[in-house]
């Protein structure tokens, strides 16, 4: 697994940077323990082999008008592996969609849909998701207050190093 490369000082920096990804390199180095180049590189580091895939800013949806959070649940009406890219396809394509899972269950897909209103919502479903042909099924789940949205990722299971030893500050690569 790719993870067994990180030490004490990466998930300090990983868990710095996804409280507050608009850290100077100067604040994180003062967080993590570091002078500014060797912190540095280690960011670079990190985004070099995928650890850190971007930086964005997370928008509050009230605040920009997407008052309605679905979540949807689609199964695919006849399994192939066809239907199954296409519907991933389309709903990728989706900008209303900000989160979609191929999950095991009742349903084959959930996706996450933000829009502004109900009126929005049945818009997008009747004109864009019950045309595809490949949906055999749609149940709708609205949210109605949200309890955790948006969360840092956890990282408690990488506290151990490459070997099964725990991490310590001073490993280094």
């Amino acid at each position: 697994m790719p993870y067994i490369n990180l030490d004490a000082i990466d998930l300090k920096i990983l868990s710095a940077l996804q409280a507050d990804g608009r850290l100077t390199n100067n604040e994180l180095a003062d967080q993590v323990g570091l002078s500014p180049s060797p912190c540095l590189r280690r960011v670079r580091r990190l985004e070099r082999d995928g650890f850190i895939r971007t930086y964005r800013a997370v928008l509050d949806r009230d605040s920009v008008g997407l008052g309605l959070t679905v979540f949807v649940e689609i199964k695919v009406e006849k399994h192939s592996r066809d239907n199954a890219k296409a519907l991933q396809e389309a709903l990728a394509a989706l900008p209303e969609v900000v989160s979609c899972h191929m999950v095991s269950g009742t349903a084959d897909f959930i996706a996450e849909i933000v829009v502004t209103n109900l009126k929005a919502y049945e818009r997008l479903l009747t004109e864009k998701l019950l045309t595809l042909p490949m949906i055999g099924d749609i149940r709708s789940n609205f949210a109605l207050t949200p309890v955790k949205s948006d969360a840092a990722l956890p990282l408690t299971h990488l506290k151990r190093g490459a070997g099964g030893r725990e991490a310590a500050v001073g490993d280094c690569d």
